[in-house]
């Protein structure tokens, strides 16, 4: 499937390549203003500890600090993304090992790190909560004795405070269908924690102007969002915030909360001074805002035919200290609604508790909750293939969801396609070829729509010839501005690279609900489309006037506008006196009726002596729409293959019994790189059912979601190993070769 189209569907390089690959592109820690403070945080040594006094006296005398502040002095102040319950500054208790308990407004960043070990803070240690299932006990603390008094939170809590969102979904009977079953077979299945692994740090400059206004730059790929979160937990009114724009160095979901913006506002409004804030990588580890760990507890009811009756899924998912890094109101991980997918279920029941711990608090990282729950279902999938002894491809294709179908949540499901992805996986892999001892082939299947929101792009025509696009999105490195660049470039007949885009400071745009949730696509792309389509309309208009050409006869072609009946040209910069400005908004309030299906097949190599594993091939196949860029589109794949890599096989944040973490930089916690690239197959299954003026779908998180299953059950199939936890490592397949022997 392909539309007739000039520019869309043709690779492009990416609109921005240049201007980062010769350092003109400005980061948030590229911009500096005269007298600009740097803001340096102490942090707590432990995982839960109540602070007993603060001395602040040797620091405030270091030559060079120009501000100190601790809990007391921003007491009561709570900023989060939806439900807000983080503190500026720890108060009275500190929560995680990496919690800010006091900060340093200095000359420079040597002298603010000086100053904060200079500070003396006397805590009370306090017996830390260490994983959901310890926050669940009847025994433990409770960590936020006030949280049925934060804003934000979703519904009033009954019972154990620790845990602070109960989500739920379900169809039919799990009673009934439990009964009606001939097997019923359990498991458990454990994620850990993964940091999204962008290359730029949190980051922030904050200055308050003369007009009384504050002022900031910041990573953040919801920039409008971030001036609502600040305007709430600072009580200034939106109109009194602007946040400008900034390159953004990588985000995959992580870069969407206000982080150090509250504390360099405080900073700036004692001092009258630009107060810049950049976390370490040790901070980013210790004190970001990773993927949630968690473990799924799988109850599944079958016929002895292999078809599902019955489904459970109670999954536990380690909040951290604070919950105030999710975005979403009602459902803190929406992802975990897929513990069932995709397969057809008529009763099922899925539980996620999001519990509160003395750990490092999580965040939005690619694919939120549906890595954890598609690593869950798809690890059981083989596992009751195994015990039933039933093909793992037959069982899958026995149960698996067909379009308009009920979901295991009660929903009708999307239009997409299962089963000839599934086959085109199949087929690209070589699925069915032999393989020698010692190698083994897995498989995962998911699917995944796309969200809703709001988003605006303007289209400006000026009399010197220039085509400039204006957006509000801030383009996070996946390749948005490139896309838009081709749509306003097939609209108007041009190069993309003819087109400039240039994105709105939030004073200069309206609302934009930021980049996430694979929405860029669907949401961002039509007001995109309106607005060139409009431009060229007026530009019609305007030619016939010009040139009394019938305006029914007028086609633009790049700079120029042709008359179809007799072929004549003009180029318009010749005739346009005054600029044709065009604005367009887009608002999509409900679920997405079309989704993207994906198969994903891994194959490894597992040494039966030394558990050491081997990734030799990963086959990644899609159902898309229209492919705007084949490079882009082919980019995301793999960056998100890689990624997917990562968390499967090799990345984690691990927790100690002090609830520190084990790694303090980027050489302890090791990320993939194309050292450990496979060779890579993709399958594109392309057709109609696209979203938006082109008939495309997202990309971006789609590689990522289900690779940990498939590389699990490949595990598992060259050696009889199964490992459920991630990741899957040769030290666990060790060990169990072992307790064998």
């Amino acid at each position: 499937m392909a539309g007739t189209f000039q520019i869309i569907g043709a690779s492009t390089p990416r609109a921005d390549a240049v201007e980062k690959v010769t350092g003109q592109a400005r980061f948030t820690s590229d911009t500096m203003m005269p007298g600009t403070l740097w803001a340096k945080s102490l942090r707590s040594p432990y995982a839960h500890a109540r602070i007993v006094s603060v001395d602040t006296s040797r620091a405030s005398a270091l030559p060079g600090v120009r501000a100190v502040l601790t809990g007391a002095d921003v007491s009561g102040v709570l900023f989060g993304r939806r439900m807000r319950d983080v503190p500026v500054l720890a108060e009275h208790i500190v929560r995680f090992v990496g919690e800010r308990v006091a900060a340093v407004a200095a000359d420079d960043a040597t002298i603010a790190e000086t100053a904060c070990q200079l500070i003396d803070v006397v805590y009370e240690e306090l017996s830390p909560v260490l994983g959901p299932e310890a926050g669940l006990a009847d025994s433990a603390p409770i960590l936020h004795p006030d949280v049925n008094s934060y804003a934000g939170l979703p519904r009033t809590i009954e019972g154990n405070l620790n845990a602070f969102v109960t989500d739920t979904w379900g169809n039919g009977s799990i009673a009934k269908g439990f009964m009606e079953s001939d097997v019923i077979i359990e498991g458990t299945y454990t994620t850990q924690r993964v940091h999204q692994g962008y290359m730029e740090p949190h980051g922030c400059l904050v200055w308050i102007d003369d007009t009384g206004r504050l002022n900031a730059y910041a990573p953040n790929k919801a920039p409008h969002r971030l001036k609502i979160n600040l305007s709430d937990a600072l009580g200034i009114a939106t109109n009194q915030i602007v946040i400008h724009h900034s390159v953004v160095g990588g985000d995959f979901g992580g870069k969407g909360s206000p982080m150090d913006v509250p504390l360099c506002y405080f900073f700036a409004k004692m001092t009258g001074k630009p107060v810049r804030a950049t976390m370490s990588y040790a901070e980013e580890l210790a004190a970001g805002n990773p993927r949630h760990a968690s473990v799924s507890y799988l109850r599944t009811g079958l016929k002895e035919n292999g078809t599902i009756v019955a489904h459970e899924a109670r999954i536990l998912f380690d909040s951290g200290a604070y919950a105030g890094f999710k975005p979403v109101p009602a459902v803190n991980l929406p992802g975990a609604a897929h513990a069932g997918d995709p397969y057809r279920i008529p009763n099922a029941f899925i539980e996620a508790i999001h519990v509160y711990t003395n750990t490092i608090p999580g965040g939005f990282y690619r694919g939120p909750g549906a890595v954890q729950s598609n690593f869950g279902i798809e690890s059981h999938m083989d596992v009751i293939a195994k015990q039933m002894g039933i093909d793992p491809i037959e069982l899958r294709r026995r149960n698996l969801i067909k379009p308009g179908e009920i979901t295991a949540t009660g929903h009708h499901a999307p239009t997409m396609n299962p089963i000839g992805t599934l086959d085109a996986a199949l087929a690209a892999s070589e699925w069915s070829s032999p393989k020698p001892a010692g190698i083994g082939r897995g498989i995962s299947l998911a699917y995944k729509g796309q969200g809703e929101g709001q988003s605006t792009a303007g289209v400006e025509l000026q009399p010197g010839g220039a085509v400039v696009l204006r957006t509000t999105v801030f383009e996070a490195g996946t390749g948005s501005y490139t896309a838009f660049a081709q749509m306003v470039g097939e609209e108007l007949g041009l190069p993309s690279e003819g087109v400039i885009v240039e994105p709105w400071d939030t004073d200069d745009g309206p609302f934009d609900t930021g980049i996430g949730a694979s929405r860029v696509t669907r949401v961002a792309a039509p007001a995109v489309y309106r607005a060139a389509t409009e431009a060229r309309n007026q530009l019609v208009v305007v030619a016939a006037d010009a040139l009394g050409w019938p305006a029914t006869q007028i086609e633009v072609r790049g700079y120029e506008v042709v008359r179809r009946d007799t072929g004549e040209g003009c180029p318009w910069p010749e005739f346009l006196e005054q600029a044709i400005i065009t604005q367009a908004t887009n608002t999509e309030t409900e679920e997405s009726p079309v989704a993207s299906f994906i198969a994903q097949v891994a194959e490894v190599s597992v040494d039966n002596e030394t558990g050491e594993i081997k990734l030799l091939r990963v086959t990644s196949a899609h159902d898309t729409g229209q492919v705007l860029n084949p490079m882009g589109h082919q980019g995301q794949i793999n960056g998100g293959v890689m990624q997917a890599i990562g968390h499967s096989l090799m990345e984690e944040i691990g927790i100690g019994n002090n609830g520190r973490v084990d790694v303090a930089s980027l050489a302890d916690y090791r990320m993939p790189t194309t050292m450990d690239l496979p060779v890579l197959t993709t399958a594109l299954v392309e057709s109609e059912d696209g979203l938006g003026p082109y008939r495309s779908k997202g990309i971006g998180e789609y590689a990522i979601g289900g690779l940990a299953g498939a590389i699990a059950n490949a595990v598992a199939d060259a050696s009889g190993l199964r490992v459920p936890s991630l990741p899957v490592t040769a030290e666990k397949v060790y060990a169990m070769l072992r307790e064998l022997r």
